[in-house]
């Protein structure tokens, strides 16, 4: 019982010293926490174990249920020939600290340059790519793929995933593959009409970061991506983990639920 107390009065010494540690306490093993009592070691591992997952489930109670925590969330990025740094770099820093899988797809393994300055080998083609729980796509010469048969045709056969993510015009992919029909999304500012135009079943708006419709993330342009992102992991991994984050990258524009959120789990 004495062992039991001494592990929560540890556990509890992390929210009261610093409660922005407790993401970070996330990715302490039960290992260190020996090494951090070692009268706790011994015949009492497995109750410190015990005390370990249930001070955790404690301090991260917000944590959303559309994945299990403890699985690696899957991210394929759809780039092609001239996209967007920014669109894909920021989502990419966002995703990557919170520990998610990002990989890179396109069409071919052909190098593809961003903004005619940065070269990317894929990680895999359309015809390889693995089942992924984000899809996501990017602005920056989107007509190359929303235009593209063989790309489209992949899109609308491509294992289900947990969510659909687009960032500027990548919006415009995922209409031409038929996923925005009925929903309302948004896309670069100076793209709005012509989203209209092209996705006449949508309702498109401006003057909004991004819309949430519960499967469907579509954003605004380039930095707006970033917000899209953050807001996709407060809603798999929970705000605590977005609200790191974005300290993390030291990106305090970032406001939770600033964005349209028409639903709040996938659908």
């Amino acid at each position: 019982m004495k062992t039991f107390i001494r592990c929560w009065m540890l556990v509890l010494s992390f929210l009261i010293l610093d409660g922005s540690q407790e993401i970070q306490a996330n990715k302490i093993s039960a290992s260190t926490w020996l090494a951090m009592g070692p009268s706790l070691s011994g015949n009492n591992s497995s109750l410190i174990n015990l005390v370990f997952e249930s001070g955790f489930f404690f301090m991260n109670g917000d944590k959303t249920k559309n994945m299990p925590n403890d699985k690696k969330v899957k991210v394929l990025f759809y780039l092609q020939d001239g996209v967007e740094i920014l669109d894909f770099a920021g989502p990419l820093e966002v995703f990557s600290y919170a520990g998610f899988d990002v990989s890179i797809v396109s069409k071919t393994k052909d190098p593809i340059t961003a903004q005619g300055v940065l070269k990317i080998i894929p990680d895999y083609t359309i015809a390889d790519a693995p089942a992924a729980d984000i899809l996501a796509f990017f602005g920056g010469n989107s007509g190359n793929a929303a235009n593209d048969p063989a790309v489209i045709a992949w899109l609308k056969n491509a294992p289900t995933p947990e969510f659909y993510f687009s960032v500027c015009t990548g919006a415009f992919i995922l209409g031409k593959a038929g996923f925005l029909d009925g929903l309302t999304v948004t896309t670069f500012h100076s793209s709005i009409e012509k989203l209209k135009e092209a996705v006449p079943k949508a309702k498109v708006l401006s003057n909004v970061r991004f819309v949430d419709n519960g499967k469907v993330i579509t954003t605004a342009g380039i930095s707006a991506g970033i917000d899209g992102a953050l807001h996709l992991v407060e809603k798999i991994r929970g705000k605590n983990i977005a609200a790191e984050t974005a300290k993390y990258m030291e990106y305090d524009k970032w406001v939770p639920e600033q964005g349209l959120i028409l639903a709040k789990s996938g659908q």
